[in-house]
């Protein structure tokens, strides 16, 4: 199958395109390196090394014979596109290019501007590429569970039937997202399900939870391969900070009482869901939703794993409670369905103490590379 990873430099996108390859399909890469300029815009870093990524593909068809080809451009710009749209004529296309940090978005205007235009034009632009260049085209987009917020009722996966004076309906789940980034994400969700319907656009919406692990079979062939891991207040996950804070003598900061619960999923979970979407693909004019996660976790529960493993290396670290920069529930009711993808046959791979402590270890040994003062929370959503 001849796949399209856009943002194929990123943090999912990587492994994803490598993964696939892997498998046997015919992959390219679109990505404008906007990551990367995030981290010298807040003067911040992977702690893992990254290669340029044209030494990436060099070096995976080096180890593999298999050719990923490469186009560094942005999706907001419509007529470079549709020439890679017009290239490659693919049958699926995974879109993983947008600024994915509710953090970024909150830190001024113009970064809630330009998160909002960046995802939503961007996705706009596909949209609209599909329905001009490659009609049959499967659009995989990657959303969030963040679309759906903390109701008080289970979550189901993307749609509720609703009984309402006497009558019943099957709608789009209610959507209460916490910040300008997964606002946009809503905007997205509600741009594809209107293009499915009136053009007949053929489209999976993968509403991820929170993702953790940095590494997968294919990026462990050679240090060249390395994936990123972000650990800073900004893009690094609550579990990454306790790891990095573990090994660095500094407090589990949880924010407020840590009870914010969310869904969690191992990378080799992420890529292992893309193709399960590519290789069952929505029909004509369906826009299909999967909650794409494992297991549900508090904020609290990561930081008594993370110091019993790190504990368990030697490591004594202490947890220590923040007022909490976000606007949230911080104890709620928290429970979504997300069966679709394991009826597809997806074998989840679960958050165990050897996965935590083999994260700690490439800390360790990157540990050198972690700046402290980026460590710490410096966006406030009040």
């Amino acid at each position: 199958m001849n796949i399209i990873i856009a943002g194929g430099d990123g943090f999912c996108g990587w492994p994803t395109a490598l993964y696939l390859s892997k498998q046997g399909h015919d992959v390219s890469i679109i990505d404008n390196m906007a990551r990367r300029k995030w981290d010298d815009e807040l003067h911040s870093n992977s702690i893992t090394p990254i290669a340029d990524l044209s030494e990436r593909v060099e070096k995976w068809k080096e180890l593999t014979g298999r050719e990923i080809r490469t186009y560094e451009g942005d999706l907001n710009h419509y007529d470079f596109l549709k020439q890679v749209l017009l290239t490659e004529k693919p049958e699926a296309f995974v879109h993983f290019a947008e600024q994915r940090s509710a953090p970024y978005s909150m830190i001024d205007r113009e970064h809630a501007v330009y998160t909002q235009v960046n995802n939503v034009v961007g996705n706009l632009n596909v949209l609209f590429g599909i329905k001009e260049i490659v009609p049959d085209c499967h659009l995989i987009k990657l959303g969030t569970m963040g679309e759906y917020g903390t109701p008080n009722i289970p979550i189901e996966e993307g749609y509720l039937e609703v009984e309402h004076k006497g009558r019943k309906d099957v709608l789009p789940y209610p959507k209460q997202p916490g910040s300008f980034y997964h606002l946009s994400k809503v905007h997205d969700s509600h741009n594809i399900m209107f293009t499915c319907k009136i053009w007949g656009i053929r489209a999976t919406d993968l509403n991820q939870g929170v993702v953790y692990g940095h590494e997968t079979d294919e990026t462990k062939m050679d240090p060249v391969l390395s994936n990123r891991l972000d650990y800073d207040g900004v893009f690094g996950t609550a579990l990454n900070r306790f790891i990095i804070q573990s090994t660095i003598g500094h407090d589990l900061t949880v924010y407020g009482k840590g009870g914010q619960t969310r869904g969690f999923l191992n990378l080799e979970d992420t890529v292992r869901c893309i193709e399960i979407a590519a290789e069952n693909p929505a029909d004509s004019g369906e826009f299909r939703v999967f909650n794409q996660f494992t297991e549900e976790f508090s904020v609290l529960d990561l930081a008594d794993k993370v110091q019993k493993v790190a504990q368990e290396e030697g490591f004594d670290t202490n947890i220590a409670h923040l007022e909490n920069p976000r606007v949230e529930l911080e104890d709620h009711y928290f429970h979504a369905e997300n069966t679709k993808l394991k009826d597809l046959g997806l074998e989840p791979h679960l958050l165990t103490d050897d996965v935590i402590r083999s994260i700690l270890k490439a800390v360790m040994h990157h540990k050198d590379r972690v700046i402290e003062e980026n460590v710490l929370p410096g966006v406030s959503w009040k």
